[in-house]
């Protein structure tokens, strides 16, 4: 099905076209017509799917511009996903007058109250910042009539769930709540009966367990130094464009940064630590192709959308199933074809089995096959410095939720063996 054939303002098929946008993706052709028609929705979908574009454009078909206040509230993980909702929002509306603005820690709150005091018609939050703002100020949330919940099973494992509740709790007046996820955990789940009446549902590769477009590549490691591995792989791998490289904590990630950087000087490193001007010029300069190599947490690496990455690469073993998808999910996006590598040693070689068998994984091996018949599947497993519960998942913290912005750090964790 193609754009044009929705019945879209002109100033958003404008918009459209200049954007190049004219075939839908599976969840765009799915979720668009029930958005306009103000259903609630499920859509559970894989990170590259083209997500964003399936709720920016009916959003902005909905908004009434004239009326300048808050009609429409998305609540993301992460402010690099804040500032693609944006972004994406600002192209499609850009022949309108629709305003949307981001907020999320880390940034000036000051500043965040005044551009919502001049106005803002879409409002695109992390939940630990939105509940500041809800308990400081006067924020008027009573006019809006959608709620998005983006990447719900990352807000999840991140620790926000009783955040997002409280949210939607708050909304006091009948909207439409839409909430997408790559999975569908049982917390999820919970919250959707709740909060959601009589949602159209849409799965799309949900049997499938990634994207045909995505090739898998694993490479067992048998001794011999990991960073010569990776550097060599870099020099003699064909048809690279861009690459991000996974590791599993800050400390090593920027041990491997610098011996990255030393060969190859079109290299940045991207961590919960760096202030928010640094990450979005790192971020910036990678979307426009001026960095090759981005070396990432996972905290760092949440929902990013960059077309161009051809390669994504797990130095580090990824902690469970989940973690891999959205890590791989950087690339192979809308069809395009990716490759996903992974270093794997000997002690990785069980969760390797679970993955493969949870993924429905079609490995291909760079090098040597290890016997994965003699190995028996291992069980996620958590982060470090993360304490678990049953689902390798933070354990819920108690008291009111607005005091939980600081123990959250919404995507800023610190410690050298956290994945920020």
């Amino acid at each position: 099905m193609k754009f044009s054939e929705l019945e879209l303002q002109s100033e958003i098929v404008d918009a459209l076209t200049e954007m190049k946008y004219v075939d839908m993706t599976p969840i765009q052709e799915k979720a668009i017509p029930h958005i306009l028609d103000k259903r609630d929705l499920i859509g559970q979908a894989e990170t590259g799917s083209g997500k964003t574009s399936a709720c920016a454009i009916p959003i902005v078909e909905l908004t009434e511009p004239e009326n300048r206040v808050i009609q429409h509230l998305i609540l993301v993980p992460t402010r690099e996903l804040a500032l693609q909702y944006v972004q994406e929002i600002d192209d499609v509306a850009k022949h309108t007058d629709v305003v949307p603005f981001a907020i999320f820690g880390g940034f000036d709150i000051g500043i965040q109250k005044a551009k919502l005091n001049h106005g803002v018609h879409i409002l695109v939050a992390t939940p630990g910042r939105l509940i500041d703002l809800i308990w400081n100020t006067k924020l008027d949330l009573t006019h809006v009539r959608t709620v998005i919940l983006d990447e719900a099973d990352e807000m999840l494992d991140m620790g926000f769930i009783d955040d997002v509740d409280f949210i939607l709790s708050c909304m006091l007046q009948e909207v439409q709540t839409l909430l997408f996820s790559a999975t569908m955990p049982p917390e999820i789940a919970k919250l959707t009966s709740k909060y959601l009446t009589d949602p159209v549902k849409i799965e799309l590769n949900v049997d499938q367990g990634a994207p045909s477009s995505l090739e898998h590549h694993f490479l067992h490691l048998h001794g011999g130094d990991r960073v010569d591995t990776l550097l060599n792989f870099l020099s003699e791998e064909e048809e690279v464009n861009q690459v991000i490289i996974f590791c599993n904590s800050r400390d090593k990630g920027g041990d491997l940064y610098r011996k990255v950087h030393r060969k190859f000087r079109s290299c940045e490193y991207i961590h919960g630590g760096l202030d928010q001007s640094r990450r979005m010029s790192i971020f910036d300069r990678f979307k426009e192709r001026k960095i090759k190599f981005m070396v990432a947490t996972d905290v760092a690496g949440r929902g990013l959308d960059f077309s161009h990455v051809t390669h994504v690469i797990n130095f580090d073993f990824p902690f469970n199933p989940e973690i891999y998808a959205h890590r791989t999910g950087r690339t192979g996006r809308m069809g395009r074809k990716g490759i996903a590598l992974t270093m794997v040693t000997d002690r990785d070689l069980s969760g390797l089995k679970r993955l493969i068998k949870v993924r429905e994984i079609e490995a291909q091996w760079r090098g040597r096959e290890p016997d994965l018949s003699k190995v028996r599947a291992g069980k996620p497993r958590g982060r470090p410095g993360q304490a678990s519960g049953p689902q390798g998942r933070r354990q819920k913290h108690h008291g009111p939720p607005h005091h939980r912005e600081h123990h959250h750090k919404e995507a800023s964790n610190k410690g050298s063996s956290r994945a920020g």
